[in-house]
């Protein structure tokens, strides 16, 4: 077959009625999302968008085109992440989240990207790297500081004699401070104790003399429930939101003021009549206990839909109505109960995270059920799943 033969077969594929499994990205409840956390954090707070990990499944080259107008800042797990992203937003600043290998500091200060530094001796690679490659300013840097994540960072502790240090290297300027919570949606007291340690460290700053001219501390959870505690320094506060920004939310009270941004569907390849006492799936897990119509749904494991759902409860949306997975989740596909939907047909839409007529299943439900978090299934989404923008 010739190029154009086999593109235009593929587009085919790809086209409506040849989908299998896809996701549906709605852009307008992004769009949606950024208006209320903004509203909720309050005028003082800048964005930064968190949109590693193919901003959680959702495609981060689609979804930065439209929040790059949106946001202040675009905040990513790698070196690798944030060069991709570059190419979909030239102009707004990236910070990289997690520490970069030695090997990768160049390619960060070549490409203007922000690092968050963890220790001295990173802020002294990258003051040595600024300065050999004569930068026409000093490289901005982040410091981030452990307030009881135990993951990255300057011990809070030490914090304030790593900031005197770092702000006194020629190449390099301190242009923000972060920390993380661990357990804000988990731990009330424990959280607003941390903000409050937080603070003094931050108010320790400036009493020292030194400037920082952003400040962060907030993910999902803590730009819900800390927004008010956490002091905006200067108009300087910047919010992480990640998950939210998607339109799920770690606090449940929360969750109606989201729109939900990906629904997951795919379709039934065949519909079979099976008789009371039939095995289903591997490992004759389930047993049909009547004669039973089952729907062969083409989502499996490979597409991200979790094994852990074999025998847990789960159900996906037919026509409107639930119906439950039954057995084990294989490679390719799923079986579905579809005795509650007999107008079911082959070619039929099934959802699998979304909404159907007036019922919904939410990314929640599915980590729940799983055992999961809502983090890992969209993120879990594999690239077989074609992702359409609405």
């Amino acid at each position: 077959m010739e190029y154009a033969e086999i593109h235009n077969l593929m587009s085919a594929i790809f086209s409506e009625p040849f989908r299998r499994c896809w996701a549906e990205i709605d852009l307008n409840a992004l769009r949606h999302n950024v208006a209320t956390i903004r509203e909720h954090a309050g005028a003082g707070a800048g964005i930064l968008a968190v949109v590693k990990a193919n901003a959680y499944g959702h495609g981060v080259i689609e979804l930065a085109r439209e929040l790059r107008y949106l946001v202040e800042m675009f905040g990513v797990a790698s070196v690798a992440e944030a060069l991709q992203l570059r190419r979909a937003a030239p102009d707004t600043p990236i910070l990289v989240l997690g520490p970069a290998l030695p090997e990768e500091r160049e390619a960060m200060v070549r490409h203007g990207m922000i690092p968050v530094v963890s220790s001295l001796e990173e802020a002294r690679a990258y003051d040595a790297l600024a300065q050999s490659l004569k930068l026409a300013e000093p490289f901005p840097i982040h410091l981030k500081v452990d307030t009881g994540m135990g993951r990255i960072g300057v011990w809070h502790e030490e914090a304030l004699a790593a900031a005197r240090a770092m702000a006194a290297l020629p190449g390099i300027r301190l242009a923000g401070v972060a920390t993380h919570l661990p357990a804000a949606d988990e731990d009330a007291a424990w959280t607003g104790a941390e903000l409050a340690a937080w603070e003094t460290f931050v108010r320790s700053l400036g009493e020292a003399g030194i400037e920082v001219p952003v400040v962060h501390a907030l993910q999902s959870a803590g730009t819900i429930l800390f927004h008010r505690q956490a002091l905006v320094h200067d108009g300087a506060d910047l919010i992480r939101p990640g998950l939210i920004l998607y339109g799920c939310s770690p606090v449940p009270e929360f969750q109606a003021r989201l729109r939900p941004v990906l629904a997951w569907k795919s379709r039934i390849t065949l519909l079979r009549e099976v008789p009371a006492g039939r095995t289903v799936s591997y490992g004759r897990t389930f047993v049909t206990p009547a004669p039973m119509r089952i729907a062969t749904v083409c989502a499996g494991y490979a597409d991200g839909y979790p094994r852990h759902l074999s025998n847990a409860g789960a159900q996906v949306l037919i026509g409107g109505r639930r119906c439950a997975v039954l057995g084990r989740v294989t490679m390719d596909q799923i079986l579905v109960d579809a005795d509650a939907v007999p107008e079911a047909a082959v070619g039929d839409e099934v959802v699998l995270i979304g909404r159907q007529g007036s019922e919904e299943i939410p990314v929640a439900e599915l980590a729940e059920k799983s055992g999961t978090i809502p983090w890992e299934i969209f993120t879990g989404i594999s690239s077989r799943v074609v992702r359409y923008y609405l």
